[in-house]
């Protein structure tokens, strides 16, 4: 029988389909999946072939869907899933095929329907449970930022309403809290824009003039830049440079670093944005004075709800978002860590092509 073949060569149908999944391509193997994920897929293929012959194809379909939650709980992908069980599935026939295994058609039709069904329930549990994680992490978003904004109006509100009636200056700490609220305004919807445009894919890419960019973006970065009691300067670029881009995106995604760099560098500090032509890219800098980075956390600095330093208002999510509008425009974000003084993050995009000129000449 086919359960006692495949339990008699078990190391060597191992063997057999390790070899097929470190030849893969894609997805690649992984070190976890080579070693321990093989094995398991197969006493999966045991298991389901056994409750083929004593159980309900609804019970099988529960025991799937049991493994299959169980596979994706131990971090497989669904692509994962679905190669190996095939890689599996060749191994054991071609197994059979070279022993001349005494097994029946029947058998292997049955191999092939197992198979089947644990690869479908299995995706399905997986997409199941993504979908459910998805949906949760949404509205624990979407609350959070709805909570955010809440709080900013209501404390601008608040002040206005103080300056208002006389019970406070219009240049004291109560319209420090209104700047600084309209400030957390102003960067929780650049946030957010640039996150619609890139997660739904409506991102639309034109010439980009860069340094008409940075003139746009340094208004109101000095308007931040009083809030958070920094100086700020901005280098005028050497000679003209055009990116083709997003601009609403790459603004966005700007204007979340220079944000970033106001809220860390140290009152009295001073924080710049230069850009210049390296090559055949364009090259913009952020640097800041935020006093270095501690030791481990670059790589850390980028991920989605992360924060650093004492500083602790948002969401902790300025840079991920920076960096998903920066890629979503063909570009990268680098950083720089400067101990002791701060860092450096840098924006780097293709130069654009040259534009023919109306006589056939190329031009900028």
């Amino acid at each position: 029988m086919l359960i006692e073949f495949i339990g008699a060569h078990r190391e060597e149908l191992i063997a057999r389909t390790r070899t097929k999944v470190a030849s893969r391509l894609a997805p690649s193997a992984t070190e976890v999946e080579l070693v321990s994920g093989v094995p398991l897929f197969l006493d999966q293929l045991i298991e389901t072939l056994r409750d083929a012959g004593t159980t309900s194809s609804q019970a099988m379909d529960r025991s799937a869907t049991l493994r299959g939650a169980a596979m994706m709980d131990q971090g497989y992908s669904a692509a994962q899933v679905v190669h190996d069980y095939g890689d599996i599935c060749q191994a054991v026939t071609e197994l059979a095929t070279a022993l001349d295994a005494p097994i029946t058609a029947g058998e292997f039709h049955m191999l092939n329907l197992c198979l089947d069904n644990g690869i479908a329930e299995a995706v399905t549990e997986y997409v199941r449970l993504q979908d459910r994680s998805r949906a949760a992490g949404e509205v624990e978003r979407s609350g959070v930022l709805a909570h955010e904004l809440r709080n900013r109006v209501s404390a601008a509100q608040m002040g206005f309403q103080a300056i208002r009636s006389g019970r406070a200056p219009t240049n004291g700490s109560v319209a420090g809290i209104v700047s600084r609220s309209l400030s957390g305004l102003t960067a929780l919807i650049n946030r957010s824009l640039v996150e619609v445009r890139v997660d739904s894919g409506i991102t639309r890419s034109v010439r980009v003039e860069v340094s008409e960019l940075l003139q746009d973006i340094s208004v109101e970065g000095l308007l931040e830049a009083n809030v958070h009691r920094v100086s700020f300067n901005v280098t005028p670029m050497a000679r003209r440079a055009q990116v083709d881009a997003d601009q609403e995106v790459l603004a966005g995604a700007l204007a979340n670093l220079l944000q970033n760099a106001f809220k860390f560098t140290r009152p009295g500090g001073h924080v710049t944005l230069e850009a210049r032509v390296a090559g055949e890219r364009v090259e913009i800098d952020v640097a800041d004075e935020c006093g270095g980075l501690p030791p481990g956390k670059a790589g850390e600095l980028f991920e989605a709800f992360k924060q650093h330093g004492p500083n602790r208002t948002g969401l902790g999510l300025g840079l991920f978002i920076s960096r998903k509008g920066v890629e979503a425009c063909g570009g990268v974000i680098r950083l720089k860590d400067l101990p002791g003084t701060g860092c450096v993050f840098t924006i780097d995009l293709p130069l654009a092509a040259a534009l023919p000129s109306p006589n056939g000449e190329s031009g900028a």
